[in-house]
């Protein structure tokens, strides 16, 4: 009989563990939902979906650029330009917000302390356009998207 208590224990006890476990490595984290929040906010609807620069000077981090490969020379693009592109494509009467929707898919976020690296897929009518690399820092106010480099497909 105190064999079979002490099994009862002990298998009760390991499945908690197992259950604990699992659920810890299944939530996302507060920084993780933070960076998801962000690019959602700044990027995917401030520069694609909704046109907002205002939005992207919130969430991307002044000195950010993107960056690209021009033979063996970087490219690199500030965010400034890019926010004054957005507003001057949105501003456009020729422009048609309703062919501008844009769908995305994070296939990777990684945080590690005040780093992360965000792969993200963006689309437009059902065809995959981009992926986007974004790299963020935490800085004392929260967090801020510093860099994108991309492959256009």
């Amino acid at each position: 009989m105190k064999l079979q208590h002490f099994l009862l224990a002990g298998l009760i006890f390991l499945s908690a563990g197992i259950f604990a476990f699992t659920n810890a490595n299944t939530e996302e984290s507060e920084d993780v939902k933070a960076v998801k929040a962000l690019i959602e906010k700044s990027y995917v609807n401030g520069a694609f979906n909704g046109l907002d620069p205002d939005a992207m000077r919130a969430g991307f981090h002044e000195d950010f650029a993107i960056f690209s490969a021009k033979g063996e020379a970087i490219g690199k693009y500030p965010i400034a330009v890019w926010a004054d592109g957005v507003a001057k494509r949105k501003a456009d009467p020729e422009f048609d917000a309703a062919k501008n929707v844009w769908t995305h898919n994070f296939a990777s976020v990684d945080v590690t302390g005040g780093a992360a690296s965000v792969k993200i897929e963006l689309s437009n009518k059902g065809k995959h356009v981009y992926t986007d690399y974004l790299s963020l820092l935490k800085f004392d106010s929260g967090w801020r998207i510093v860099a994108k480099v991309y492959h256009k497909h």
